[in-house]
């Protein structure tokens, strides 16, 4: 099988998650996204499928406004997408889902002290993240099973200051999710 070669401008979608974004960087294997929710990522090689389908108009939208805001890279040819003003402009959360199978390749043998320290840590990261970017909220998908996670995660979001936080939407997560809000300091 041909190994896919990535460049830097390249349009990647993760396979098995739901983020999109543009290739900022390649170091061998490992490719450095920048998503359509401007969080630097990096992924292997075989995480990731290069994004050709131009007839999906919806993709296109996406893919142009981040191309052309995130590294000013100006598109081969101009694509007739209908466009719309808004004075509010409406972006997705970031959901980070922090069930192991999501954050390791592979878990088995790992205690569950193991695995609740990687999903705590991979939370903490985040969090410090949306901090230090100033993103206003984001939702950490855990799942119901006897909650641990959960518990553990309430414990550690209170340990912050000019944090909120509360079950995300039920309709959308179930009683799986949290949401985190965080205070902006007006400087």
């Amino acid at each position: 099988m041909k190994a896919i070669k990535f460049n830097i401008g390249d349009v990647v979608s993760v396979l098995d998650e739901a983020i999109d974004g543009v290739v900022v960087g390649v170091k061998n294997n490992e490719i450095t996204i920048e998503t359509t929710d401007k969080f630097t990522m990096t992924y292997f090689v075989n995480e990731l499928v290069k994004i050709n389908n131009s007839s999906d108009l919806n993709y296109i939208i996406r893919s142009e406004t981040l191309v052309n805001k995130s590294i000013d890279i100006q598109p081969s040819k101009k694509q007739n997408a209908p466009s719309f003003k808004s004075d509010k402009i409406e972006r997705g959360v970031p959901e980070f889902d922090l069930h192991i199978e999501k954050l390791v390749k592979n878990f088995r043998g790992m205690s569950n002290y193991d695995i609740l320290t990687i999903q705590t840590d991979t939370a903490k990261r985040h969090i410090e993240f949306a901090m230090k970017n100033r993103i206003p909220k984001i939702v950490f998908i855990h799942g119901v099973g006897e909650g641990v996670l959960k518990a553990e995660l309430d414990f550690m979001l209170n340990r912050y200051e000019g944090i909120s936080f509360q079950d995300a939407n039920y309709q959308k997560y179930g009683l799986g999710a949290t949401e985190v809000y965080f205070k902006q300091n007006v400087k």
